[in-house]
């Protein structure tokens, strides 16, 4: 029996060839939702669940072209940016946001040790080029920290932080990653307000990929047509359960990948 014809939507980011993170965790959020995933390739790396080997940008023009590929024949609903390597992959997104339907934009500045990995022109450009555009933002702790200034160690600084953000005209900022009193805690600042979305922290080293996959599942409830408010908090106990599923997976000697698919 032929099932219904699903929603599209598009996430522009880099390729994890590990699976944990990036595109291939950006696909399974989208599936895992019902959703029809395609996507363009910013950076390709060579990585595992230990390491980044490699990384290769891919040129502008490939990227757009990629981009215009998906938009000229699908419906894309939504779209959620990940990894956008230097000033011309923001440009070049940017250039498109006509094409990309409701955007979440996952703005990665840093690696996972916190080090900044983009010149700070990159800042600007999401600033003044994406920001205005998106309807969700969701920054990790130390990304916030830097397009903000602030020192985030408790909920009230997150919450600060992300209200701060939603002022330079997002309609929702979630910052994600705060761990505190044994709760994995973001905060949430929309129309309506802030809140705080709170989880059980895990006792578990597979959390690769956490930050992408919250911010995939956001879009992949967007192309359905949820309204934000409702799309946040789903995806917070989507990435929530993922995490408890996978606790005792052995997948590679490092950060292991989450269970997109634990509910089926």
């Amino acid at each position: 029996m032929s099932r219904p014809t699903p929603p599209v939507a598009l996430t522009i980011a880099g390729t994890d060839s590990g699976a944990g993170a990036g595109v291939g965790a950006d696909l399974k959020a989208f599936a895992a939702q019902g959703v029809h995933g395609t996507f363009a390739v910013t950076v390709v790396t060579a990585q595992n669940t230990l390491e980044v080997r490699e990384v290769h940008p891919i040129p502008s023009a490939v990227l757009a072209s990629q981009v215009d590929a998906v938009t000229d024949d699908l419906p894309v609903a939504a779209t959620k940016t990940g990894l956008l390597w230097g000033a011309a992959a923001v440009r070049t997104v940017a250039d498109r946001v006509h094409r990309l339907g409701r955007l979440v934009v996952d703005p990665v500045l840093v690696n996972s040790k916190r080090e900044r990995i983009q010149p700070s022109e990159v800042d600007s450009l999401y600033r003044s080029l994406l920001f205005p555009a998106a309807v969700v933002l969701t920054p990790n702790v130390a990304e916030a920290e830097l397009l903000t200034g602030l020192d985030i160690r408790t909920s009230a600084d997150a919450a600060r932080a992300a209200s701060t953000l939603q002022e330079e005209g997002v309609e929702h900022v979630v910052v994600t990653g705060l761990l505190q009193d044994g709760q994995a805690i973001d905060a949430w600042a929309g129309p309506a307000g802030v809140e705080l979305l709170a989880a059980p922290t895990v006792d578990t080293r597979n959390i690769h990929g956490t930050g992408c996959s919250f911010a995939a599942t956001i879009a992949a409830r967007l192309a359905h047509g949820d309204p934000a408010d409702v799309a946040i908090p789903l995806a917070k106990d989507a990435v929530a359960g993922a995490i408890a599923a996978s606790a005792h997976w052995e997948l590679g000697a490092g950060q292991g990948p989450i269970d997109h698919f634990w509910r089926n």
